[in-house]
C-alpha cells in the first residue's frame, strides 16, 4: 500500500519504518529539514533500538522516503497516518494545533484531488476528537463527506520507548477505531502480515482504550510506590512483596517495580488530560489525581533517604553523583524525567551535582543548567570523590557496576537506589551504606 506519515517523532517514524518493513511504500513528512535529511541518510533522529537497521533496509529497497513537502505525501498516499504531537497546555488539556493543521492540509488536497483516501489519527487525543473534531475539519476543507469522500479512523499506539520497534512488529493487539466497513477493510490490508488480535471498535472507543491503558499502568506504578513507602516504615522489603503479589494471575508482576516515579511523554500528559476533561464533565476522578500526586512526590523520597544517610552533614557543598538522566533506559527522552526534580532539589539544597547518562546528556543540557551541575560521560567520572550516589535510571551500564568502583572511587560509599536494582545484602556486606526505595533499615 501507499502510506503517508505526517510527523516523524517516536510514533510517526517507528510506524513508518515498521510498515515499510512489511513491504508497504511509505512517505514521511515533517517540518524540520534536519530530521528529514537524517532519515533519508539512514540515521534515525531518535534513539530507538533496531530502528536504524530497519530504516536503512527500507531506504535500500526504496520503500521509504522522507520529505518536508506535506502536500506531496498526502497526494501520493492511500492511507495517511496523523502522528503529530499533542503537547499539554498549562491547564492540563491538550494542544491540538498540529492535528488541526494536518487535518486542514489533508482536506485541502482532497478537495483538489477528489480521490478516496483513509485518514487515520495515531496521535493521542481525548475521546471524541477524531469523530467530532478531525472529521469535520477535513469535511469543511474538502467539501467531501466522511465514509463517502474519505475514510476516517483512529489507530492508537501502545509503544514503549526503548522497545518501540518490537512493540510495533509484535503487538499484544491492534486496535482499529472505524465507523464503516470500507475503512476497516483498508486498515486490515494495511496491517496484513501482523500476527495479533485485531480489536475493531468505533473511533471514540479506540481513543478511550489508549487512555484507559496508560492511566491504569501509571496508577499501578503509583500504587506500588505508595506500598514501597509504607514497606520501608514497616521494616519490610517491597521487592519480595511485589514478587509475591505478582504471582497472582489476576494481578501479574508487570509495572510493579517501585522506585522514584514515572515520566516520559505519555503517562503524565495522559493523566492530566483526562483529569482536565473530567473536571469539565463534573467528575472528580480522585484516583487519577492521587496517582499523579503520588508520582510527583516520589522523587522527594530519594532526597529524604540521602539526607538521612548524610545526617548532620546536610547536602550543602556535597558532591552527589547522579546515575541516569533519561526517564527510562534505552532512550534519550528527558520529558518528565524524575532526574529533573531530583537534580533541582539537590541544587536547591546547595549540593554539587555530577550527572551522567549513556545517551541523554545532550537532551538533559537543554533542561538543566546550573553552575553547580556538571555532566560527565561515565559512571567512573561521576563517582570519583562523590560524597553520595543516586541511581535514577536503571541503565544496565549502572546496574552491573562492580561494587569495587563505589568503594574505590567515592569519598564516602553512600548509595541511594532509586530503582531497587542492586543486591542490598551484598552491598551492605561489602561496606556500602545502601538505602533503597521500599526497603526498611
Amino acid at each position: 500500500m501507499n502510506i503517508g506519515i505526517i510527523g516523524t517523532g517516536y510514533v510517526g517514524l517507528v510506524t513508518g519504518v515498521c510498515l515499510a518493513s512489511k513491504g508497504n511504500k511509505v512517505l514521511c513528512a515533517d517540518i524540520i529539514p534536519e530530521k528529514i535529511d537524517s532519515i533519508n541518510k539512514g540515521f534515525s533522529p531518535i534513539f530507538e533500538e533496531g530502528l536504524d537497521d530497519l530504516l536503512q533496509s527500507a531506504l535500500e529497497n526504496k520503500l521509504l522516503e522522507a520529505t518536508t513537502d506535506v502536500d506531496y505525501v498526502i497526494k501520493n498516499s492511500d492511507v495517511i497516518f496523523i502522528c503529530v504531537g499533542t503537547p499539554s497546555l498549562p491547564n492540563g488539556s491538550m494542544n491540538y494545533e498540529y492535528v488541526e493543521e494536518a487535518a486542514k492540509n489533508i482536506g485541502r488536497i482532497l478537495k483538489k484531488q477528489q480521490k478516496f483516501k483513509v485518514i487515520i489519527v495515531k496521535s493521542t487525543c481525548i475521546p471524541g476528537t477524531t469523530t467530532n473534531h478531525v472529521g469535520p475539519i477535513i469535511e469543511q476543507e474538502s467539501g467531501l463527506k466522511v465514509q463517502f469522500g474519505f475514510g476516517l479512523g483512529m489507530n492508537p499506539e501502545f509503544l514503549r520507548e526503548g522497545v518501540a520497534v518490537n512493540d510495533f512488529l509484535y503487538p499484544d493487539r491492534v486496535v482499529i477505531g472505524v465507523s464503516d466497513e470500507n475503512t476497516k477493510d483498508i486498515m486490515m490490508q494495511c496491517y496484513a502480515g501482523f500476527i495479533a488480535p485485531f480489536v475493531i471498535v468505533d473511533p471514540t472507543s479506540a481513543e478511550m482504550i489508549k487512555y484507559a491503558a496508560n492511566t491504569f499502568l501509571a496508577t499501578k506504578i503509583s500504587f506500588f510506590n505508595e506500598m514501597a513507602n509504607l514497606a520501608e516504615k514497616f521494616e519490610a522489603d517491597i521487592s519480595v512483596i511485589t514478587e509475591a503479589v505478582g504471582m497472582d494471575h489476576r494481578i501479574s508482576e508487570k509495572f510493579m517495580n517501585a522506585g522514584i516515579g514515572w515520566g516520559g511523554s505519555c503517562f503524565p500528559k495522559d493523566i492530566r488530560a483526562l483529569l482536565h476533561k473530567s473536571r469539565e464533565f463534573g467528575i472528580s476522578s480522585k484516583l487519577l489525581q492521587a496517582a499523579l500526586d503520588t508520582n510527583e512526590a516520589q522523587p522527594f523520597e530519594a532526597i529524604r533517604l540521602l539526607k538521612e544517610e548524610l545526617g548532620e552533614e546536610k547536602l550543602k557543598n556535597k558532591r552527589i553523583a547522579v546515575l541516569g538522566l533519561a526517564f527510562k533506559p534505552n532512550t534519550n527522552d528527558m520529558r518528565e524525567a524524575p532526574s529533573i526534580p531530583i537534580i533541582n532539589l539537590l541544587l536547591k539544597e546547595g549540593a554539587r551535582v555530577v550527572a551522567t547518562d549513556p545517551i541523554a546528556i545532550e537532551e538533559a543540557k537543554k533542561m538543566l543548567n546550573h553552575k553547580n551541575l556538571e555532566f560527565v560521560t561515565s559512571a567512573d567520572e561521576a563517582l570519583t570523590e562523590a560524597d553520595a550516589c543516586v541511581l535514577v535510571t536503571e541503565w544496565s551500564d549502572y546496574t552491573h557496576l562492580p561494587i569495587e568502583i563505589f568503594l574505590e572511587k567515592m569519598k564516602s560509599p553512600i548509595l541511594i537506589d532509586g530503582r531497587r536494582k542492586y543486591d542490598y545484602e551484598k552491598m551492605r556486606e561489602e561496606g556500602i551504606r545502601y538505602r533503597g526505595i521500599g526497603l526498611g533499615h
